[in-house]
């Protein structure tokens, strides 16, 4: 499937903005939804959304997939799955580098992965399966993390690649997660975006996070999705387009949800990075 976002900011739709994104779009040029959300089969959030992608272009989030599980997909999940992107037909379909169920047991977080041959061979596999029963490219979102893994024999650009050259797939690149694990594991955010596949990527993400201190005392920041785009990862996020040009990009505010003209300052300002001119190659 070759439809793509287009290249505009977006803004993840929360239902206290719907009145205002209809009478007051800005400058947003699609919406993101999380896939869970709307899984049932009518009502208000269906009503909204019907209303909505008659305006926008439309990115499906998806968070219950567990990608990065050692059990198989759950069918009965991707067939909801199926049927929500039969129903709305999105120009983006995307799912995290992570895991979040285990037998019956579902946990409200996106859990990391080691990056070995075991857990690539598992991942392209699943990502393959996806693909297949949805019929259409997914794009890979990079994580945000917490711990690393002793036995990784792969660095995690390294196998988000090899992931797109198996699957085919598209990623999805997270520049707030890129300087939360940056920060987290004291390495360099910039070098881990000098060796990112941004050919690859279809979609950016953008979203605040909060700062606390481990046991240590060491700085420990957590993806939370509550507060305005920190100022570093704005100038990372310059940089990124600088070399890549415009490419779909979204701000994410889950938690502590703002009023709508805070939440669309933000896209204007996404806007106005990706209105900025490409960097010559060196």
């Amino acid at each position: 499937m070759s439809v793509r976002l287009p290249t505009g900011a977006g803004v993840g739709f929360k239902p206290e903005h719907f009145d205002a994104m209809l009478a007051d779009p800005g400058p947003l040029a699609f919406i993101e939804v999380h896939a869970e959300n709307y899984m049932g089969a009518g009502g208000r959030p269906h009503a909204q959304l019907a209303a909505l992608r008659e305006r926008f272009a439309l990115s499906v989030h998806g968070v219950g997939l567990s990608i990065g599980g050692e059990a198989a997909l759950d069918k009965a999940h991707l067939a909801r799955l199926r049927a929500l992107l039969d129903r709305y037909r999105p120009e983006s379909f995307s799912e995290h580098l992570a895991w979040s169920s285990h037998g019956n047991v579902f946990f409200n977080d996106l859990l990391p992965l080691p990056y070995t041959a075991e857990t690539f061979a598992r991942v392209a596999d699943h990502v393959a399966e996806v693909q297949d029963v949805i019929g259409r490219r997914m794009l890979l979102e990079n994580p945000a993390t917490y711990v690393r893994f002793e036995e990784s024999t792969l660095a995690e650009v390294d196998f988000l690649a090899a992931v797109v050259a198996r699957t085919g797939c598209g990623l999805l690149l997270d520049v707030n997660n890129v300087f939360v694990s940056a920060v987290n594991h004291t390495t360099d955010a910039r070098a881990y975006l000098a060796g990112f596949p941004l050919e690859a990527v279809e979609e950016i993400h953008l979203g605040g996070h909060d700062a606390d201190r481990d046991e240590t005392g060491a700085p420990l920041l957590i993806d939370a999705h509550g507060a305005p785009v920190a100022e570093p990862v704005w100038a990372l996020f310059a940089e990124v387009i600088a070399r890549t040009g415009p490419l779909p990009s979204l701000i994410e505010w889950d938690n502590d949800v703002p009023d709508w003209p805070t939440l669309r300052a933000e896209a204007e300002r996404a806007a106005g990075t990706l209105a900025q001119p490409v960097r010559a190659a060196a």
